[in-house]
């Protein structure tokens, strides 16, 4: 587990730039930039990723802490937490090698990792604050931001492949993708309402992400009025969502 940390964390590096790999945003030609599609991130909102790689870490090491081998709930979800991390090194690799296609597969399966990880975690109570922590923020956090990004993964990918618009434009599909991920996250909420140490930092994560979806198309340089109100309206719901459920309890 340590060592699946430490690579996702090595990855990381090579995805800003580091030990000679391109940064994610100029590699592909440039497919994953903030002005690539009108539901690609403003670059700040990449900054969550230390949030998630330390909570990863953290995970790693209070795992291997004796009398962790007998905690049901740190096995049940333990193996699953390190097939995301080796995923997400993964996925840093093809993009790094342009591969987009590759990349929303890669990136698909995540979701569904991370997805088996809630499930189990909302099914299992926590045995302690740290458990919480280290467990239901780190993965919330990790699952909320990777729903973004794999909606901007997948408009980047659709539009270096140049499939067009397919009737809606890039505005109408923009709106369709963020109103998509504000509607996934409260799902998600609704699904895990008795696990609020989960569901919320879910849809703070996605909030944030579909917050800077909506600076960007705010700013420019690929401005788009209709695409930024819908996504600042639809980070708002995400993050409204959880929490009002977290305190209905």
């Amino acid at each position: 587990m340590l060592l699946g940390a430490l690579l996702a964390v090595a990855g990381a590096a090579v995805g800003s730039g580091a030990g000679g790999g391109q940064p994610v945003s100029e590699a592909a030609d440039g497919a994953l930039s903030a002005d690539a599609t009108v539901v690609a991130p403003g670059s700040p909102a990449f900054s969550i990723w230390t949030v998630i790689y330390v909570g990863l870490v953290l995970f790693a090491v209070v795992q291997a802490l004796p009398g962790r081998a007998s905690d049901g709930r740190m096995r049940a979800v333990a193996w699953w937490v390190l097939a995301s991390m080796l995923l997400n090194a993964v996925w840093i690799g093809v993009v790094q090698a342009g591969w987009l296609w590759a990349s929303v597969a890669v990136i698909a399966c995540l979701v569904a990792v991370l997805c088996v990880i809630l499930v189990r975690l909302v099914r299992l109570p926590p045995g302690g604050r740290l458990d919480m922590v280290v467990t239901d923020v780190t993965v919330g956090l990790y699952l909320g931001w990777v729903c973004v990004a794999t909606l901007a993964n997948t408009a980047a990918t659709l539009s270096a492949s140049e499939v067009g618009a397919l009737g809606l434009g890039a505005s109408g599909w923009g709106v369709v993708l963020v109103v998509l991920g504000a509607l996934v996250v409260s799902a998600v909420a609704v699904y895990g309402s008795r696990r609020p140490s989960v569901t919320v930092p879910v849809g703070l994560a996605a909030g944030w992400g579909l917050a800077w979806i909506a600076v960007a198309r705010f700013e420019g340089p690929l401005t788009d009025q209709t695409v930024a109100v819908a996504a600042a309206a639809a980070a708002a719901l995400a993050v409204a969502v959880p929490v009002a459920l977290a305190l209905r309890r």
